[in-house]
């Protein structure tokens, strides 16, 4: 009887444990309009709260090769997020911009807006609804 009741609670903390590795979505994210391959890209994936405030709630970046890079943002949960790419081309950790206040670095939103002036939560949200999702942003 010991052995069976052993049993049967390995077999359900097996199951509860198999459950909880798998809590959220990918989004995997493809950039390839990389004007050269000097520097990296850096990703980051963003809520309302971290949007345009500092790192987002997951931070990613590559080396280039070719002129494309690609990521992959593992069990993201439900929610609504944005995603920032930034080609940091000297490698300091951030966005140079010109003295007139224009960026001298390409980056990219998940909307792929382009409008001019800051980039806004609105045009580069997204809806994470536990499925896996893509993205391809243009610099």
């Amino acid at each position: 009887m010991k052995t069976v009741t052993l049993t049967l609670v390995f077999l359900l903390v097996s199951l509860l444990s198999n459950a909880q590795e798998t809590t959220g979505a990918n989004i995997v994210v493809a950039i390839n309009n990389i004007t050269s391959n000097e520097g990296k890209v850096m990703v980051s994936l963003h809520t309302i709260d971290t949007f345009m405030k500092g790192p987002g709630i997951q931070n990613l970046e590559s080396s280039i090769e070719n002129g494309t890079v690609s990521f992959t943002f593992e069990n993201v949960p439900q929610g609504t997020y944005a995603i920032m790419a930034l080609h940091d081309a000297n490698e300091n950790q951030r966005m140079d911009f010109e003295e007139n206040g224009m960026p001298k670095e390409s980056f990219g939103l998940s909307g792929n807006d382009m409008s001019i002036g800051p980039p806004t939560f609105s045009t580069a949200k997204f809806e994470a609804n536990g499925k896996d999702l893509e993205f391809e942003i243009r610099f």
